[in-house]
């Protein structure tokens, strides 16, 4: 203990006898907001410690200080505060920062502290420099800049990518320099992603603008596959190749594969050579069996290149000896053989056999068959027993069950059955004329067991199993009945029609061009500005083809898509093609339909132009959902014909119901129609209507038709028992299979009576259901108001401008000719930038058979004469000005643009849509 007391007395004298020591001493400090600042001194030995600010004394008053011993030194130790506020560093106006140190005096004098700097703490808001959105190919480097808001203290930044904060240290792939910059040396498909820069210090957070970055790769052609065999087995023919654009594909925008995906040659086929016989050897010498022989072989010719050996025997043998010869002392043609007599026996067993499993399959046939249909509750009458024309069955009935009863307190809306929202209308004179007036047809039907017994005649088109693909079971069944069909050995229930009138429109056209419209069938033909060379002009036509010769030229399972179109004159001559729009009711699917563009020839029979699916230079066709644009060179008649693959193929079919009172009559007769879903078809259903004095009573519905071989139901249903009456067992009809799928624009129907108790019933609300066996539905609703005195039926359709038929000059165009011209002479030749017409086609989704376009004199005029097609329903230019946007930014990134360079821009195409 005294050592340490010693100890500590020393340490006292030496500290008592030196300068003042600083323990601690002031710091650099920041003012946030409002917020003042304290500074502090500690010093030892020290009698007195002051502060002094940008070189004057603090006041004694705004010290705060205590003394207090050191236990270990046994010294006083003197601690200073003072506060700084923001208003006294704002007040000083100096060269310097605003600063303070502390003075300490002792008995040998006086020592200094650091000199601490008070600032004001701030972070503006805006960014000298925001990172820009990038594009760039995969493995390129991208750099992203930043430059922070200014501010006390400098702020540190951090790089978000979709809102994750992007550490460097964790991948040597990217790189964050002191001058906040990032750098990705290598870009990767995962490092798309929106940037954000993000500066914070002591005061704030910053966040830069987000910068979209898209990492994308172009495409690359796959290996060619190896070449498909000769497309015919004899003569000369075709072999291709193709690649896919997916070495790698295309992805984030990145360039689609240049160059053709499909390659053809020619390839010529040995035709096989059938055997022919050699003439026959001469007869043998008589054996001791009493029999000789001949003989010949198949070597005139030798069956070559898989031809057939030669039918017949190649050996033959006779009696020689004119039956006189013996065998055990018969003579040989008295000898019964030993096993006639067994033989007899087998075949009358096979004979009983056979007949007996005949009968149990017709029977089981039987009851399969009422089982199918037993879900109605009703027989089902086959429509294809009728002889045409609509059926009407005028006697009572009553029901069990729950009667639907109209309320009187509820108005009909009785808009329902006289407005069709579909853009449809027809002109007063040549429509009535289009279809004769349908005569009414009486069907007695005995009763449900006699209808029932039909189903042998439907067997084929109920099969057991349907089978996956054409080519096997319904090869036989399906394209057998198709073929009948076309002959006419199926009855059609609908209009039977010995002479339509064509549908026929002209106009004149002059180096302008122009369009020509068929109205409400979505048959129309753009000649595009330029086709017809100057001082010069054409009295074109465009017609539509509505007699049946057409079917019965098809072939095999094809049937017609849209109607039949002929445009002309014969001799025509254009400078560049035309485009034909065709409306079309197929599902498009290349999986389950092969569908081609065929032309008739010389000899009025259909010859194959192309398949949608393969690539052409003679023409180019582009198939949307519902129409179909071709671009041609040669006038005459063409059809888009089908050809299902599967049972998947989907036909679409459009329904419609009609209705009218009888005349004098308590009897009101609905009318379902089942059409091909184009306007051109449709048409047809209106025009018989409109000589009926027919209402429309619930808006057309769609039905999609499988390729299932399966028939299609129409029922009745939730009709008012005790208002109205219908026959038993015609609540549901049926139309079979091959008459729907191979009506080829022809309309089908069939009718039901309704018998009203009395004539105060002025309401008439029921469901119409349109089935396919195994397959689809769908429901019309009936809800509308009868009356004996209505005569006058309002129209279906209303709607303006539709006895337009031709247009020529720029009035028939929605690109202004200026504009088009620009945009030829831009992408027409390729430039370093790549802005060629490919590029245009691309953008406007017209990218596949680009050789069609290749050799064109203006490949760019072809591609916006197929847009102006495509889009001659819309209302604007919105896609065209967007897909030119499009490539001006592409570019514009990718290159300076040259000052003496026109720049087409998207303004310039739609000014009133922009901007």
């Amino acid at each position: 203990m005294l050592d340490i007391a010693v100890t500590g007395v020393w340490f006292g004298l030496v500290f008592q006898s030196t300068l003042p020591h600083f323990i601690q001493e002031p710091e650099d400090a920041y003012i946030i907001k409002s917020n003042p600042i304290k500074l502090r001194c500690r010093a030892a030995p020290a009698l007195q410690i002051f502060f002094k600010c940008n070189g004057e004394w603090v006041h004694q008053n705004e010290h705060f200080s205590h003394e207090y011993k050191d236990l270990n030194t046994g010294l006083k130790v003197r601690e200073v505060m003072i506060n700084v506020s923001r208003q006294q560093v704002e007040d000083f106006h100096g060269p310097e920062d605003y600063w303070c140190l502390c003075v300490a005096w002792s008995h040998l004098g006086t020592s200094k502290s650091r000199k601490a700097t008070v600032r004001i703490a701030y972070l503006r808001k805006n960014f000298d420099q925001d990172p820009q959105g990038k594009e760039v190919p995969i493995n390129g480097m991208i750099v992203l800049h930043c430059r922070p808001p200014e501010g006390v203290p400098v702020a540190e930044v951090q790089w978000l990518r979709n809102e994750e904060v992007v550490n460097s240290m964790n991948d040597d792939n990217i790189d964050t320099r002191a001058d906040h910059n990032l750098i990705i040396n290598e870009a990767r498909l995962s490092d798309s992603g929106n940037y954000t820069c993000l500066a914070s210090n002591i005061v704030a957070k910053r966040r830069s603008a987000t910068a979209a970055v898209i990492v994308f790769v172009n495409g690359g052609w796959s290996l060619w596959t190896e070449w498909s065999a000769c497309n015919v087995p004899c003569g000369r023919g075709i072999q291709k190749r193709s690649r896919t654009c997916t070495n790698p594909a295309p992805l984030n925008g990145g360039a689609f594969c240049e160059g053709m995906s499909v390659q053809k040659i020619t390839c010529n086929a040995l035709c096989p050579i059938d055997g022919g016989w050699d003439e026959w050897s001469v007869w043998t010498v008589c054996s001791n069996q009493c029999e000789r022989q001949r003989s010949r072989e198949c070597n005139s010719p030798a069956p070559r290149h898989r031809g057939k050996m030669c039918e017949g025997n190649a050996e033959a043998s006779e009696n020689c000896t004119d039956g006189l010869c013996t065998q055990n002392r018969k003579l040989l043609h008295d000898v019964k053989p030993q096993s006639m007599d067994s033989s007899t026996d087998v075949a009358l067993y096979s004979g009983l056999g056979a007949g007996i499993v005949a009968v149990a399959i017709l029977v089981v046939a039987v009851m399969l068959y009422r089982k199918n249909h037993s879900d109605y509750g009703v027989d089902v009458i086959d429509s294809s027993a009728l002889a045409g024309g609509f059926q009407s069955f005028n006697f009572k009935t009553t029901r069990q069950g729950n009667p639907l009863l109209l309320n009187s307190s509820i108005q009909p809306d009785l808009t329902v059955g006289r407005t069709y929202t579909t853009p449809l209308c027809f002109q007063d004179g040549a429509d009535k004329e289009l279809f004769d007036p349908l005569p009414d047809i009486k069907v007695k039907v005995q009763s449900s067991f006699m209808v029932s017994l039909g189903v042998a005649e439907r067997a084929e088109f109920h099969a057991k199993a349907p089978a996956e693909t054409f080519p096997r079971d319904l090869s036989r069944d399906y394209c057998g009945t198709v073929d009948r069909r076309k002959k006419g050995l199926l009855t059609l229930n609908g209009p039977t029609i010995a002479s339509r009138e064509q549908l026929r429109t002209t106009g004149m056209f002059g180096h302008p061009g122009g369009r020509l419209v068929v109205p409400n069938t979505g048959v129309s033909l753009l000649v595009p500005h330029g086709a017809v060379a100057e001082n010069m002009s054409w009295e074109m036509y465009m017609v539509i083809n509505q007699g049946e010769a057409s079917v019965q030229t098809l072939e095999g399972c094809e049937i017609l898509l849209g109607p039949e179109v002929m445009y002309g004159p014969p001799g025509l001559d254009l400078l560049c093609p035309v485009a034909l729009t065709i409306a079309h009711c197929a599902e498009v699917d290349a999986e389950n339909w092969n569908i081609q563009l065929k032309r008739k020839n010389s000899d009025s029979k259909w010859e194959e132009v192309m398949s949608v699916e393969e690539e052409s230079t003679c023409c180019y066709c582009l198939m949307d959902t519902k129409s179909c644009h071709l671009l041609l060179d040669r006038p005459g008649s063409y059809a888009l014909v089908g050809e299902p693959l599967t049972q998947a193929a989907v036909k679409r079919l459009k329904l419609a119901v009609f209705g009218s009172m009888d005349a004098g009559s308590v009897s009101y007769s609905l009318r379902v129609y089942c059409v091909d879903d184009t306007p051109h078809a449709f048409q047809g259903v209106v025009a018989a209507e409109r000589t009926r004095g027919g209402q429309l009573l619930e808006e057309p519905k769609t039905l999609l038709f499988l390729a299932n071989t399966f028939s299609l139901q129409v029922s009745i249903q939730d009709v008012p028992q005790f208002l109205w009456s219908i026959k038993p067992f015609t609540t549901c009809q049926e139309f079979s299979f091959p008459q729907v799928w191979c009506s080829n624009q022809q309309p089908l129907h069939c009718a039901f009576s309704l018998e009203r108790y009395s004539p105060a019933t002025a309401q008439l609300s029921c469901k119409i259901s349109v089935r396919q066996v195994k397959g689809h539905e769908q429901i019309l609703q009936v809800y509308t108001a009868v009356a004996e005195t209505e005569k006058e039926s309002l129209p279906f359709f209303m709607q303006t401008d539709c006895t337009i038929t031709s247009q020529t000059g720029s009035k028939a165009f929605k690109i202004p000719q200026s504009i088009r011209q620009r945009i030829c002479a831009t992408f027409d030749t390729a430039n370093a930038k790549g802005k060629d017409w490919q590029l245009l086609a691309q953008k406007l989704h017209l990218d596949r058979n680009l050789g069609y376009f290749a050799k064109q004199h203006s490949p760019s005029a072809v591609i916006l004469s197929l847009w102006e097609a495509r889009h001659q329903d819309s209302a604007d230019l919105d896609s065209l000005a967007s897909a030119l946007e499009e490539i001006g930014k592409i570019h514009s990134r990718s290159s300076p643009r040259d000052e003496d360079e026109p720049e087409l821009q998207a303004e310039d195409v739609a000014p009133e849509y922009t901007g």
